[in-house]
């Protein structure tokens, strides 16, 4: 075989199909460099929300923010892009179940906002 063509996988006969060859996907700096910089736009962006008055939007943008943060790491840095499609959709679908879940539990709280002590205990009357 030669140094152009994938290594047979372990314990395979390396009859050459492409089944039993180990894929080897190399990077170019330059993509590595553009995810780079766009999760260092991702992390401003976040720190900037955070001076920007949205109300409960606040913490839907910071999650929004975070998961394309993660699909960008997922998919370049771990080389999902260049793997079989359905890993990079399991991984996305994955994430979003993720962002929704988190994002269900979080609206739960708003029902106990209003009656976190808000006189600390009304039925005890300062002495008097």
């Amino acid at each position: 075989m030669s140094d152009t063509h994938a290594a047979a996988a372990p314990g395979s006969a390396g009859d050459g199909h492409e089944e039993s060859a180990l894929h080897v996907h190399i990077v170019s700096p330059r993509v590595l460099l553009a995810v780079w910089g766009a999760l260092l736009v991702g992390t401003a962006l976040t720190y900037a929300a955070t001076w920007v008055d949205l109300g409960a939007g606040n913490l839907w943008l910071a999650m929004a923010i975070a998961t394309a943060k993660a699909a960008c790491v997922a998919l370049f840095f771990m080389h999902l892009r260049w793997d079989r499609p359905f890993l990079g959709f399991v991984f996305l679908i994955a994430i979003l179940c993720v962002f929704l879940f988190v994002g269900i539990a979080l609206l739960d709280t708003q029902a106990y906002r209003p009656d976190l002590i808000p006189d600390y205990a009304p039925g005890i009357l300062p002495p008097g």
